[in-house]
């Protein structure tokens, strides 16, 4: 049994403990809030973009701390699970994998790059998994597409384009604060570029056109720049639309046998194949918005089990990510394509 303890009782904290309790060989232990109303179980206070909105929870046997250095001095928590804001996620996990914890932190991994390298080398030097929580992959639509492009069965991927859009966030203090989040061009747009990564890998330039507003740029398109892979790889993010419309994303995906279509504004996942024929695969999991994270954490605790890292959560993606959404935004402020 993978036992798991929660650092950050926010709406993702809540989203994953709610996603935790399917988990099979996972359990969570304990919870570690500076809130004393959080602790005790009232989270009415919390609510989100998506999913259910807080209330009382019932946290018998539960262990709650108040401070993260207790936590991690517990010998009972096998994973730390951190929901913290993001400028928060380099300390917090270096800190746990330094005290033998395994990790698994919510997207993005961290704000700058040198901080994800030094998290991806302190789960080296201590030997544990840094896995990181990029949930987009599995749900079901995404969770087809990249085993469809990946397993090859519609031959290479030629072009394609990714649309991410969100009406301004008003649902948490943090989430507009870009110092501690990065800003739509990060904590937004990163579940694009960590997905186009796994599907194409990194390209080698980008080239972006935006919107800036005070010095953070919080919408964006991009073309993605491969010396080998496919030739024309494009995604539109931000935070721009007005609030009757507060969130779509999808793709179009061009390969040399099929295409595949998908969006959440009313297009259901399509797949259109060489010989005229369109179908509907029937996918699963999709009703309920907490069972992507059940999966993303159910991946977090198996590979704990096998000793070996997730390639879905896979650090390095996640480091690599960051660096793409970093660089596109140096393009926006500067005008011209720049180098990954």
């Amino acid at each position: 049994m993978v036992r798991i303890g929660i650092v950050g009782i926010g709406f993702m904290g809540m989203i994953h403990y709610l996603g935790a309790r399917r988990v099979k060989g996972g359990q969570v232990v304990a919870i570690c809030s500076r809130d004393p109303k959080k602790r005790a179980g009232d989270w009415r206070s919390i609510h989100g973009n998506f999913g259910p909105k807080g209330a009382m929870m019932d946290l018998s046997g539960i262990k709650a701390y108040d401070d993260l250095s207790a936590m991690l001095a517990d010998p009972d928590i096998d994973m730390v699970d951190i929901c913290l804001p993001t400028d928060q996620h380099p300390d917090a996990a270096i800190r746990a994998l330094q005290a033998g914890k395994h990790v698994l932190v919510e997207k993005a991994i961290a704000l700058k790059p040198e901080q994800a390298d030094a998290m991806l080398a302190a789960a080296r030097s201590a030997n544990r998994l840094l896995m990181v929580a990029h949930v987009l992959p599995f749900f079901p639509e995404f969770a087809f597409a990249a085993e469809f492009v990946r397993s090859g069965k519609g031959g290479k991927l030629l072009a394609g384009h990714f649309e991410r859009v969100i009406s301004k966030p008003d649902w948490s203090a943090d989430i507009g604060d870009a110092a501690k989040t990065g800003g739509p061009a990060v904590d937004l747009h990163i579940h694009d570029t960590h997905f186009i990564g796994l599907l194409c890998g990194v390209p080698s330039e980008v080239y972006s056109r935006g919107v800036v507003d005070n010095g953070t740029v919080v919408h964006l398109t991009t073309q993605y720049l491969y010396e080998r892979g496919p030739s024309c790889v494009t995604c539109t993010s931000g935070a721009l639309c007005m609030n009757g419309r507060s969130f779509v994303h999808g793709y179009e995906l061009y390969l040399e046998r099929a295409t595949l279509l998908y969006s959440s504004d009313g297009k259901p996942l399509t797949v259109l194949t060489a010989d005229g024929k369109t179908d509907r695969p029937k996918l699963t999991g999709g009703d309920d918005p907490t069972t992507a994270f059940t999966t993303e954490i159910q991946a977090a605790v198996d590979g704990i089990a096998a000793g070996k890292e997730p390639d879905l959560l896979s650090g390095q993606l996640a480091r690599d990510a960051l660096v793409m959404c970093q660089r596109e935004c140096e393009s926006v402020l500067a005008g011209r394509s720049v180098l990954v």
